[in-house]
């Protein structure tokens, strides 16, 4: 019987077999976390920093599709992690699992944000606020009506969802609102509100409940320093705008 070649008996060279164990994502991956080392992320596409991400969550499999699948299904980076679970179902490739971990990341910016208004005195950094605010209700689906609480110092008590209604609108009630400046001891407030349609410019009715809001609590010298309104592009200072 003649005796067959080696290689013919083992089909899976040693190069080959080496090739199946290293993926040829793994090369990308080393080459992604490398660029992000050196230009501190800049130097990275908004799908790049997502894969990156998406690797350490899904370590044997080429996450690029996922990565793009979901900034093409949303929108954008922020849209991303600020979709609610069910929507993030949507994708192919994202069970509860991943939905959870996107959403994790989500809140941990959340904290940050939050965290980063309540270590100082929220007159003297606006712009914090402003990102704060962005972060929780620019891509809400439905509108949104919050209340940031402050002491005497204008440093945040609290920050409470007081109405959630449909996309065009939530009720407000300020007995409600002045039932909670009572309750926390507030000196003043922040009015806070989203449009889902993406346009945060306030309408008649946001000027309005303003006003009548700012009545209320004028009985309780509590002052309404501004109140502002968040949509996709942008936020909006009625204050600033010389509305109220």
């Amino acid at each position: 019987m003649k005796e067959k070649p080696a290689s013919s008996l083992f089909p899976d060279s040693e190069s080959n077999s080496t090739a199946k164990a290293t993926p040829h994502y793994h090369g990308h991956r080393d080459r992604l976390r490398q660029k992000f080392s050196e230009t501190r992320g800049a130097g990275l596409a908004d799908y790049e920093l997502l894969e990156l991400l998406l690797t350490g969550f899904i370590p044997r499999k080429d996450v690029k599709p996922l990565a793009k699948r979901l900034i093409d299904a949303f929108g954008g980076l922020s849209a991303v992690f600020a979709a609610n679970e069910k929507t993030l179902y949507t994708v192919d490739g994202v069970g509860p699992a991943l939905a959870v971990y996107l959403k994790t990341v989500h809140e941990l910016h959340l904290r940050v944000a939050k965290e980063q208004v309540a270590r100082s005195e929220v007159l003297s950094s606006w712009s914090k606020v402003q990102e704060y605010v962005r972060v929780r209700l620019q891509h809400d689906v439905t509108e949104s009506f919050r209340v940031l609480f402050l002491d005497r110092k204008n440093c945040l008590i609290s920050d409470e969802e007081l109405g959630r209604g449909t996309v065009d609108h939530a009720p407000v009630y300020p007995r409600e609102i002045a039932k909670r400046v009572i309750d926390l001891s507030a000196s003043s407030i922040i009015l806070v509100h989203n449009h889902p349609s993406g346009d945060p410019t306030p309408s008649q009715a946001d000027i309005s409940m303003t006003r009548d809001v700012m009545d209320s609590l004028e009985p309780f010298d509590v002052r309404v320093h501004d109140h502002l309104v968040v949509g996709k592009q942008g936020v909006f200072s009625m204050k600033a705008s010389g509305l109220i």
